[in-house]
């Protein structure tokens, strides 16, 4: 690849290495051309009207792979099962987990492919880390416009090699058995906190704690409850002993031995948590549990415990490697595993796949079209709005919002009760495209990290293009509003992120938004679309009559 400042004349063709604002009338800004992109002849034309004579710029050799390109090939390579991921924009790509489960990588991998070349970055969560559904695991980072192939090849021959690089191990349920030993001046009260405890642990994992026994701390009364446990079904058995175990050949160990068991490990370097033992019997795991299990603060036994009810084996070595990280002391907030949804909704937006929204305007009087409501409109046998309707719900967004105002019984006709989306009157929709937007703003739920502004009278728009700008989506990057383009013109619709709404809701008159790209311009990605849809709206009977003319991909 060949970097640097070139005469203006010589960088058609080449990519802007940094971006770049042209004046415009009066002082104002003018157009805006980000970095990383491909300069046409038309845009040298603009820039060289600005008064620039030269621009910094990279141009692609024939052994190099395009920043995008190769991104989007290392992802795939390195995504295994329980993965997706997300299209690549200015170098990254990004996987996220399909599934909610604990993921597993691998390290050696992972800093083999980091060390091939500066230009090659891998990045993931911790192995064994517990993911949610649509939260980010992975992201692949090429620092340059373009890597030479021989590196890239380099990398996936790594990635490809020996199994899933990374992948998310779904949570199973399963019958888990709690054994409680007791000892003479022992309080119950002690033994049902454990019960609380060790169910809340289990049942966070997406299993459930299908027994408890109380026995006297023996080998013969440990021996019989073990078989019970798993005669009733149980797959895994726990067994918190009422006094520490304290040598392969005390009472837990020993009555695990006499039942037919087979110890696999004891002790972890692990605090708390060192004095866990992992045993086996008839295919089932037992654990013997370290004091510490009594209380909810993380230890030693929730590694352990995470990776058995995502199937992921457990051996004597994978307890030995536990070390480094292992003193868990010196991390007083450290959680314990949490359940449900709700806990996807805790972590930052650059840790999860974003939370968006599509909200379709379809309120407008139609005043160019006559008499005529052009939302009824039938395109291709079906109406116009409901073309609209159905890209987006065919998309990643969610929920789909539809904001009605003129003829809003016929709109909701039109769309028929089958279509799953939220339906919102704007009584004001005389007022202008505004109120529409305010009144949609305002039925959005307070999760979501962004929304796209659909336009009822844009039937040829696509749910892959909906899906591009989601993809793109990420405002810690400096991509807060995402544009789609087609010819290098802007089109509609387009993904603002939630910081912009209260902007958006004092909006008035028959305007919409469109304003804040050119007052954010550092914050806007524009997304080229194999697609004239994104620019077709429908404000005349001739544009009407000229849809059958539109290109698609």
């Amino acid at each position: 690849m060949k970097f640097g400042d070139v005469p203006l004349a010589e960088a058609e063709g080449a990519i802007l290495a940094h971006g770049l604002v042209l004046p415009g009338p009066g002082g104002a800004r003018g157009a805006t051309y980000q970095k990383g992109r491909r300069l046409t002849a038309e845009d040298i034309g603009a820039i060289a009207k600005a008064g620039i004579a030269r621009v910094t710029v990279a141009r692609l050799d024939g052994v190099d792979a395009h920043e995008d390109e190769a991104a989007a090939a290392l992802a795939r390579a390195v995504a295994g099962p329980g993965l997706q991921t997300a299209a690549p924009f200015t170098g990254r790509a990004n996987l996220f987990a399909a599934v909610r489960g604990l993921a597993v990588i691998d390290r050696a991998r992972i800093d083999a492919i980091n060390t091939i070349d500066e230009a090659i970055t891998l990045a993931t969560v911790p192995p064994y880390e517990v993911v949610e559904a649509r939260q980010m695991v992975a992201t692949v980072k090429i620092i340059p416009f373009a890597v030479p192939r021989a590196l890239l090849d380099r990398a996936l021959v790594i990635a490809g090699a020996g199994g899933a690089l990374a992948r998310v191990a779904p949570f199973r349920p399963r019958p888990v058995a709690l054994i409680q030993t007791r000892l003479v001046g022992m309080k119950e009260s002690v033994l049902d906190k454990t019960v609380a405890i060790v169910r809340a642990r289990v049942e966070a994992l997406g299993s459930g704690l299908a027994g408890e026994q109380r026995c006297a701390h023996e080998i013969e009364a440990v021996g019989a409850a073990i078989a019970k446990a798993q005669s009733d079904g149980a797959e895994l058995v726990l067994i918190a002993g009422a006094s520490a175990i304290t040598d392969r050949r005390d009472v837990v160990p020993a009555a695990i031995v006499a039942a037919g068991g087979r110890i696999e490990h004891f002790g972890m370097p692990v605090d708390p948590g060192n004095l866990l033992l992992l045993a086996h019997r008839d295919g089932g795991v037992i654990l013997g549990l370290p004091g510490c299990v009594r209380s909810p603060k993380f230890n030693g036994f929730d590694w352990v415990l995470r990776r058995i009810l995502a199937d992921v084996p457990v051996v004597g070595r994978d307890l030995m490697l536990m070390g480094a990280g292992g003193l868990l002391n010196e991390i007083p907030s450290r959680p314990m595993p949490r359940a449900g949804d709700a806990a996807a909704n805790e972590r930052a937006p650059s840790q999860r796949r974003p939370k968006i929204a599509a909200l379709v305007l379809a309120a407008g009087l139609s005043r160019r079209m006559g008499p005529r409501n052009k939302l009824l409109a039938a395109v291709d046998g079906v109406p116009m709005v409901a073309r609209a309707v159905d890209a987006a719900l065919a998309s990643r967004a969610r929920p789909v919002v539809v904001v009605t105002g003129h003829e809003a019984e016929r709109v909701q006709d039109a769309l028929g009760r089958k279509r799953k989306v939220e339906l919102v009157h704007n009584p004001d929709f005389a007022q202008g495209l505004s109120a529409s937007l305010q009144r949609g703003l305002a039925a959005l739920p307070e999760d979501c990290d962004g929304v796209l502004i659909c336009l009822g009278d844009m039937p040829r728009v696509r749910a892959q293009t909906l899906d591009a700008l989601i993809d793109a989506f990420q405002p810690l990057e400096g991509r807060a509003i995402c544009v789609p383009t087609f010819g290098g013109k802007r089109g509609n619709p387009v993904l603002f992120a939630r910081r912009f709404f209260a902007e958006m809701t004092a909006i008035a008159g028959d305007v919409g938004a469109r304003h804040l790209i050119g007052e954010y311009a550092e914050l806007v990605a524009e997304i080229e679309i194999a697609d004239e849809g994104v620019l077709l709206d429908v404000d005349s009977p001739d544009a009407l009559a000229a849809l059958g003319s539109a290109k698609t991909a």
